[in-house]
Order: C-alpha cells, then structure tokens, then sequence
C-alpha cells in the first residue's frame, strides 16, 4: 500500500501532465486518478475538487521555481553574477519541467482563475528584482543604461520562448528540444547576447548619463 505522501505526490505528477496537456477543463479526475495509480476516492481526499487539486499543481510548480532562483535573485551581491545566475538556474528549471510553459501558457490565455495570484506571488516578485538587479548594474557601470522594464521582458522572453514552443523548435532544427546538448547550446547563445547587448567589458567606460549621475552626487556632497 503506497504511503499517504507518495499518493499525493503521484497525484501531483500525474495531473500536472494532464493538465498541461489538455486545460483545467478537458482533464478528468478519472484520468488523473488511473494515471497516478490511486483511487479516485483518494483523489478527493487529499484535494476534494478537481480546481483544488489544479491549484495544488500550480503551486507546486511555482513553489519550485522560487526555490531554483532564490540564490541568484536574492543572495548574490554582484548584479552580473546574479543576472546570469539568473539565466543558468531558470533554463535548468525549464528544461526539467517542461510541463511548466505549456500550464502557464493555457493560464494567460485562458485568463484562468489563478492568473493574479500566481502573479502576486510568483512572477510579480521575479520581475521586481530582475528590475532591481538591473538597476544597480547600470548605477555601478556594469551594465548598459537601458529601459528597465523593458530589458526584463526581453530577459525573460529569450529564456522561456524555446520551451514554451519546443513542438516548432523540434520541428525547425530537425531533433529533439530538450535534448542536453541542444539545451547546453540555447543556454550559451542566451548568456552570449546578453554579454553582447546588455554587459560592459571591465574596460569600458560607463554612458555619459551614468556619468552625469556620478557627477551630480559628487557636487551634492560638496
């Protein structure tokens, strides 16, 4: 007999595959249940209704994602070293859970119930402090002076677009997505544009408007 915290995490893995395959709606309990091998009466223990069990799913997955990207988005000091941490441990987490892009995707078009909190919780804080490390790169000369906001979605888009459209990507080069080595290959090209269009070599000098700023706190201390 399995034990009570296998059950719920064979559940969880079974519904999060069908979910994502086919939406909150089209996916049954009877399905999810025979697929995780419990009973459905167990499925209704432990998550009582099939939106409470998707939410649980969601949870999960962004609970997850938290923990991959804490390190580089909150305890390194370095707005370089976080950024491209950034980089490595999100792609890490796409490629392990490629169920991930295709839920989130169904919530955004969907407009689905837990759309605001999953952003609340989850994407709202990952944007703030990509924002925040973008912010005291440009303030400390190590990035290029840029539209904040918008450098944020450029990030996040370059990173998550090869997984949310693996299917096309499968097709246009000829294999398997998320193969390691083509994985290994996106990875790289992801950091090369980003030394390339957002980074400063140690020995380039700051823009003139970050130098404007640093002479204008020099002169208020005077």
């Amino acid at each position: 007999m399995a034990r009570p915290r296998s059950s719920r995490s064979a559940l969880l893995v079974a519904a999060e595959r069908i979910f994502a395959e086919r939406g909150l709606a089209g996916a049954r309990t009877e399905e999810i249940a025979s697929a995780a091998r419990i009973n459905k009466a167990m499925l209704h223990y432990y998550f009582e209704t099939k939106e409470k069990l998707y939410q649980a799913v969601l949870e999960n997955l962004f609970q997850q994602l938290h923990l991959s990207l804490r390190d580089p988005l909150s305890r390194t000091p370095a707005p370089r070293v976080a950024l491209l941490g950034f980089v490595d441990r999100y792609i890490n987490f796409l490629q392990q859970h490629p169920n991930y892009p295709r839920l989130l995707q169904r919530e955004i078009m969907e407009r689905g119930p837990y759309l605001r909190v999953v952003v609340e919780r989850y994407l709202g804080p990952i944007f703030s402090s990509l924002a925040r490390i973008l912010r005291a790169g440009i303030r400390r000369g190590e990035f290029r002076s840029v539209d904040v906001n918008q450098t944020v979605v450029s990030l996040i888009a370059i990173t998550v677009f090869y997984f949310a459209a693996t299917p096309v990507m499968s097709l246009v080069l000829g294999g398997n997505a998320y193969d390691a080595r083509r994985v290994a290959a996106r990875k790289r090209a992801v950091v090369d544009f980003i030394r390339h269009g957002l980074l400063r070599s140690p020995h380039q000098k700051p823009s003139a408007t970050v130098n404007r700023k640093r002479v204008k706190k020099k002169g208020r201390k005077r």
